[in-house]
């Protein structure tokens, strides 16, 4: 089920080194959702949001900025150009736990080539910590194929490798993603 969203006026946000500023920003669950956003010298806009649900429970707003909408999954993945997600957490608590549980079965969701990557992954796992209702985590890709994650305005880590990156961008928008409902609203369907 699609979640309700609506426009409001005005809103800045700050996401980590990189500012996302805004003259309509959409409201997801009553958190404001920039609609833009820089990543490196590159502005992106907000290709959609939506909301991870699970147990009947919201777990995350999840949003997708690209350098231009699409409806595409598949240029979504592996168009070039900086891309950001941005994870808004709503539950009380997720633990690390469950979250690295959460990334492993993502990954091996959506990729044919874990083996390649499992060391990544596990380096990626260990960027995480127990996340908080009113959470914040910032993915940067670059089109050189760095992932940087950024946690409540700290940068916690990198990763590199486009394989990675498609990967990760997979877990939300593959062919088995962690959300139906959270698919169509990143992608703004």
């Amino acid at each position: 089920m699609m979640k309700h969203w609506k426009l409001s006026l005005g809103l800045s946000l700050m996401m980590g080194a990189a500012a996302i500023s805004t003259a309509h920003a959409l409201e997801v669950e009553g958190i404001q959702i920039a609609d833009k956003a820089t990543v490196g010298e590159q502005a992106l806009v907000l290709n959609g949001a939506g909301v991870r649900s699970k147990f009947f429970f919201d777990i995350y707003i999840g949003a997708l900025y690209l350098p231009s909408k699409t409806t595409s999954d598949t240029t979504a993945i592996s168009s070039k150009g900086n891309k950001r997600v941005l994870m808004h957490f709503l539950y009380d608590e997720v633990s690390k736990d469950k979250l690295v549980n959460g990334w492993n079965e993502g990954f091996a969701n959506n990729t044919k080539n874990l083996a390649e990557i499992q060391a990544r992954l596990n380096q990626f796992n260990n960027f995480f910590q127990d996340m908080k209702k009113g959470d914040v985590v910032v993915y940067d890709f670059t089109d050189n194929g760095k992932t940087t994650v950024i946690i409540n305005d700290k940068v916690a880590g990198s990763i590199e490798g486009t394989d990675f990156q498609q990967t990760l961008l997979a877990v939300w928008l593959g062919e088995d993603p962690a959300d139906d409902d959270l698919k169509e609203g990143m992608l703004g369907e």
